[in-house]
Protein backbone atom coordinates (compact mmCIF):
# COMPACT_ATOMS: atom_id res chain seq x y z
CA UNK A 1 0.00 0.00 0.00
CA UNK A 2 2.63 2.56 1.05
CA UNK A 3 4.96 1.47 -1.72
CA UNK A 4 2.20 2.04 -4.28
CA UNK A 5 1.51 5.47 -2.78
CA UNK A 6 5.15 6.37 -3.17
CA UNK A 7 5.36 5.13 -6.76
CA UNK A 8 2.31 7.20 -7.65
CA UNK A 9 3.97 10.33 -6.25
CA UNK A 10 7.24 9.57 -8.03
CA UNK A 11 5.44 9.05 -11.34
CA UNK A 12 3.62 12.35 -10.93
CA UNK A 13 6.87 14.17 -10.21
CA UNK A 14 8.48 12.65 -13.28
CA UNK A 15 5.48 13.50 -15.47
CA UNK A 16 5.49 17.10 -14.26
CA UNK A 17 9.25 17.45 -14.66
CA UNK A 18 9.61 18.38 -10.98
CA UNK A 19 12.72 17.63 -8.94
CA UNK A 20 11.83 18.54 -5.33
CA UNK A 21 14.11 18.47 -2.29
CA UNK A 22 13.74 15.71 0.28
CA UNK A 23 15.28 15.34 3.72
CA UNK A 24 15.90 11.64 4.18
CA UNK A 25 16.56 10.29 7.64
CA UNK A 26 18.94 7.34 7.44
CA UNK A 27 19.98 4.90 10.13
CA UNK A 28 23.05 3.47 8.39
CA UNK A 29 24.81 3.19 5.05
CA UNK A 30 23.61 -0.34 4.17
CA UNK A 31 19.92 0.51 4.61
CA UNK A 32 20.28 3.76 2.71
CA UNK A 33 21.58 2.09 -0.47
CA UNK A 34 18.33 0.58 -1.70
CA UNK A 35 16.43 3.70 -0.65
CA UNK A 36 18.74 6.03 -2.56
CA UNK A 37 18.33 3.77 -5.59
CA UNK A 38 14.73 5.01 -5.70
CA UNK A 39 14.87 8.54 -4.42
CA UNK A 40 18.06 9.91 -5.96
CA UNK A 41 16.45 9.63 -9.39
CA UNK A 42 13.52 11.85 -8.43
CA UNK A 43 14.76 14.20 -5.71
CA UNK A 44 17.62 16.35 -4.60
CA UNK A 45 18.32 14.23 -1.53
CA UNK A 46 19.89 15.41 1.69
CA UNK A 47 20.70 12.57 4.06
CA UNK A 48 19.83 13.49 7.64
CA UNK A 49 21.87 11.44 10.09
CA UNK A 50 19.94 11.67 13.35
CA UNK A 51 20.32 8.56 15.52
CA UNK A 52 20.68 9.35 19.23
CA UNK A 53 19.54 5.80 19.99
CA UNK A 54 22.82 4.26 18.86
CA UNK A 55 25.20 3.11 21.59
CA UNK A 56 28.02 3.25 22.33
CA UNK A 57 29.18 6.52 20.78
CA UNK A 58 32.01 4.70 19.00
CA UNK A 59 29.40 2.62 17.17
CA UNK A 60 27.51 5.78 16.26
CA UNK A 61 30.62 7.38 14.80
CA UNK A 62 31.50 4.22 12.87
CA UNK A 63 28.06 4.08 11.25
CA UNK A 64 28.09 7.80 10.50
CA UNK A 65 31.47 7.66 8.81
CA UNK A 66 30.34 4.71 6.72
CA UNK A 67 27.30 6.69 5.60
CA UNK A 68 29.48 9.65 4.62
CA UNK A 69 31.90 7.40 2.74
CA UNK A 70 29.06 5.76 0.81
CA UNK A 71 27.72 9.11 -0.38
CA UNK A 72 31.14 10.00 -1.78
CA UNK A 73 31.05 7.06 -4.18
CA UNK A 74 27.33 6.41 -4.68
CA UNK A 75 26.26 7.11 -8.31
CA UNK A 76 23.22 9.39 -8.38
CA UNK A 77 21.37 11.34 -11.02
CA UNK A 78 21.21 14.36 -8.71
CA UNK A 79 23.74 15.41 -6.05
CA UNK A 80 23.26 13.96 -2.56
CA UNK A 81 24.11 16.10 0.45
CA UNK A 82 24.74 15.09 4.04
CA UNK A 83 23.44 16.82 7.16
CA UNK A 84 25.11 15.72 10.37
CA UNK A 85 23.58 15.94 13.85
CA UNK A 86 25.22 16.15 17.22
CA UNK A 87 25.25 12.91 19.18
CA UNK A 88 23.08 13.15 22.28
CA UNK A 89 22.04 9.78 23.66
CA UNK A 90 20.29 11.43 26.64
CA UNK A 91 17.51 12.63 24.28
CA UNK A 92 16.79 9.03 23.34
CA UNK A 93 16.95 7.83 26.94
CA UNK A 94 14.41 10.49 27.92
CA UNK A 95 12.10 9.56 25.03
CA UNK A 96 11.95 5.86 25.96
CA UNK A 97 11.94 6.28 29.75
CA UNK A 98 9.85 3.51 31.32
CA UNK A 99 9.99 1.38 28.15
CA UNK A 100 13.48 -0.02 28.62
CA UNK A 101 12.24 -3.57 29.25
CA UNK A 102 9.82 -3.66 26.32
CA UNK A 103 10.49 -6.30 23.71
CA UNK A 104 12.31 -5.32 20.53
CA UNK A 105 9.74 -4.12 18.01
CA UNK A 106 7.35 -2.89 20.71
CA UNK A 107 6.45 0.43 22.35
CA UNK A 108 10.07 1.45 22.88
CA UNK A 109 10.70 1.21 19.13
CA UNK A 110 7.55 3.23 18.41
CA UNK A 111 8.87 6.02 20.64
CA UNK A 112 12.26 5.81 18.92
CA UNK A 113 10.64 6.05 15.46
CA UNK A 114 8.67 9.08 16.61
CA UNK A 115 11.75 10.81 18.03
CA UNK A 116 13.77 10.45 14.85
CA UNK A 117 10.96 11.17 12.39
CA UNK A 118 9.86 14.25 14.32
CA UNK A 119 13.37 15.65 14.26
CA UNK A 120 13.51 15.02 10.51
CA UNK A 121 10.15 16.69 9.89
CA UNK A 122 11.03 19.75 11.96
CA UNK A 123 14.41 20.14 10.26
CA UNK A 124 12.83 19.71 6.82
CA UNK A 125 10.30 22.41 7.62
CA UNK A 126 12.97 24.72 9.05
CA UNK A 127 15.21 24.39 5.99
CA UNK A 128 12.47 24.63 3.39
CA UNK A 129 12.50 21.08 2.05
CA UNK A 130 9.54 19.82 0.03
CA UNK A 131 9.37 16.35 1.60
CA UNK A 132 10.75 14.24 4.42
CA UNK A 133 11.11 10.46 4.77
CA UNK A 134 13.14 7.75 6.48
CA UNK A 135 15.08 4.72 5.31
CA UNK A 136 13.92 2.68 8.31
CA UNK A 137 11.17 0.81 6.43
CA UNK A 138 13.74 -1.04 4.30
CA UNK A 139 14.41 -3.32 7.25
CA UNK A 140 12.14 -6.34 7.77
CA UNK A 141 12.58 -5.73 11.50
CA UNK A 142 10.95 -2.27 11.36
CA UNK A 143 7.19 -1.74 11.40
CA UNK A 144 6.32 0.09 8.17
CA UNK A 145 2.73 0.68 9.30
CA UNK A 146 3.93 2.51 12.40
CA UNK A 147 6.51 4.50 10.47
CA UNK A 148 3.97 5.72 7.94
CA UNK A 149 1.36 6.39 10.61
CA UNK A 150 3.88 8.58 12.47
CA UNK A 151 5.12 10.24 9.29
CA UNK A 152 1.66 11.20 8.10
CA UNK A 153 0.67 12.52 11.52
CA UNK A 154 3.81 14.68 11.72
CA UNK A 155 3.18 15.90 8.18
CA UNK A 156 -0.18 17.29 9.24
CA UNK A 157 1.06 18.72 12.53
CA UNK A 158 4.20 20.40 11.18
CA UNK A 159 3.07 21.26 7.68
CA UNK A 160 5.63 19.40 5.57
CA UNK A 161 4.95 16.66 3.00
CA UNK A 162 5.78 13.11 4.02
CA UNK A 163 6.75 10.57 1.38
CA UNK A 164 4.91 7.34 2.24
CA UNK A 165 7.06 4.28 1.75
CA UNK A 166 7.81 0.66 2.43
CA UNK A 167 11.29 0.32 1.00
CA UNK A 168 11.52 -3.39 1.76
CA UNK A 169 9.09 -4.03 -1.12
CA UNK A 170 10.51 -5.25 -4.43
CA UNK A 171 13.35 -6.97 -2.56
CA UNK A 172 14.58 -3.70 -1.09
CA UNK A 173 16.22 -5.40 1.89
CA UNK A 174 17.93 -7.99 -0.30
CA UNK A 175 19.18 -5.21 -2.55
CA UNK A 176 20.63 -3.42 0.46
CA UNK A 177 22.60 -6.58 1.31
CA UNK A 178 23.86 -6.85 -2.26
CA UNK A 179 24.88 -3.17 -2.31
CA UNK A 180 26.65 -3.63 1.02
CA UNK A 181 28.79 -6.34 -0.54
CA UNK A 182 29.36 -4.29 -3.68
CA UNK A 183 30.56 -1.25 -1.73
CA UNK A 184 32.16 -3.29 1.06
CA UNK A 185 30.05 -1.59 3.72
CA UNK A 186 30.17 -2.23 7.45
CA UNK A 187 26.95 -3.99 8.47
CA UNK A 188 26.12 -3.81 12.17
CA UNK A 189 24.58 -6.80 13.95
CA UNK A 190 22.08 -4.93 16.12
CA UNK A 191 19.63 -2.08 15.60
CA UNK A 192 21.49 0.50 17.62
CA UNK A 193 20.27 0.85 21.19
CA UNK A 194 21.73 -1.19 24.03
CA UNK A 195 18.32 -2.82 24.59
CA UNK A 196 18.28 -4.27 21.07
CA UNK A 197 21.82 -5.51 21.57
CA UNK A 198 20.80 -7.32 24.76
CA UNK A 199 17.97 -9.07 22.90
CA UNK A 200 20.17 -10.43 20.08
Amino acid sequence: MYHKEMLKILNELESNGEVPRILLHTCCAPCSTAVLEYLANYFYVTVYYYNPNIEPEEEYQKRKEEQINLLKIYPAKYPINFLDCDYDNSVYKEAIQGLELEKEGGKRCYSCYTLRLKSTALKAKELGFDYFASSLSVSPYKNANWLNEIGKKLSEEIGIKYLPNDFKKNNGYLKSIEYSKKYNLYRQNYCGCIYSKRQE
